[in-house]
């Protein structure tokens, strides 16, 4: 596939004045915000004589990695299963908005690929809180997911090596240092490297990023690999690890029920709160040694 044609360059953070209040004493300073903003994803698709667009998401997101983002949201989707199915992405004008050409991105997909249209007329909406909104089951990602699930023994990783995982993300999150308002991915190797980071003010908007950002480098599936999750795990993003084939899905803070429900019927170590030398282990233990 081509690589996106680049909007103008978009901030992830930006600054305002605020009245900061200590006690009785009020102070005006300057503050950093991160940036959220709409992003539309359209699709062009269908047959060679047959091409039409349709448009597919609105998602509020941090702008930057915006072309990774539609490639993992396309992924967990499952509207799209390779990254030979993507030919082209690249940011548009919007007629009616000419000034954000930045926020307007449309995927075209490979002639070859069916699309299922009665999905897509459900015109998906998410937000920067929630995933994509209307799967309630698991049997709704059952039907989609990913086709190489990970090996039910493997990767093997130690405690150890688990317990050091968040201090490796933590440092890696650039602008969550400046303005303490970003979700962060993080990619590890099964030996503790870390490979990708993304930030995003959505939590979901930032796993997006790092599995597409995997799909396009060509590092896919994630079987042999370790995300962690700056927060808590939510089914959506157990939908979305399972979706990309990782083995090993760790967050900072709790899972939810449906999430260790998922996580082990998709064959995946869903590790929860894991900080401060601790963590939880809520479904296919064997892949954590020392324990």
């Amino acid at each position: 596939m081509t690589l996106p044609l680049q909007p103008p360059p978009a901030a992830s953070a930006t600054r305002t004045t605020v009245a900061r209040v200590a006690g009785a004493a009020t102070t005006h300073a300057t503050d950093l915000l991160a940036v959220e903003a709409p992003l539309e994803i359209s699709l062009l698709h269908g047959p060679a004589a047959q091409r039409q667009t349709r448009s597919l998401a609105v998602t509020m997101r941090t702008p930057g990695h915006d072309a990774e983002l539609v490639a993992g949201f396309l992924l967990s989707e499952g509207i799209i299963q390779q990254p030979t199915d993507i030919l082209h992405i690249e940011h548009r004008a919007d007629p009616r908005r000419p000034e954000e050409r930045g926020n307007v991105i449309r995927a075209e997909l490979a002639p070859g690929v069916a699309v299922e249209l009665d999905r897509l007329e459900r015109h998906f909406y998410t937000t920067s809180s929630c995933g994509v909104c209307g799967k309630t089951s698991i049997a709704a990602v059952r039907a989609t997911a990913c086709p190489v699930p990970p090996a039910l023994d493997s990767p093997r990783v130690s405690a150890a090596l688990i317990h050091a995982l968040p201090g490796r993300q933590r440092a890696a999150q650039a602008v969550f240092e400046q303005t303490g308002g970003l979700h962060a991915t993080a990619l590890f190797s099964a030996a503790g490297e870390l490979l990708l980071l993304r930030e995003d003010v959505g939590r979901h908007n930032a796993f997006d990023k790092v599995v597409g950002a995997s799909l396009l480098s060509g590092q896919f599936p994630l079987g042999q690999h370790l995300v962690l999750l700056s927060g808590r795990a939510s089914f959506e993003l157990v939908q979305k690890a399972a979706m990309a084939g990782v083995a090993i899905l760790a967050a900072v803070g709790a899972p939810s029920s449906l999430a260790v429900e998922a996580a082990d019927e998709f064959g995946l170590t869903l590790l929860g709160f894991v900080r401060n030398e601790r963590f939880n282990i809520y479904s296919h233990a064997q892949r954590i040694t020392d324990v």
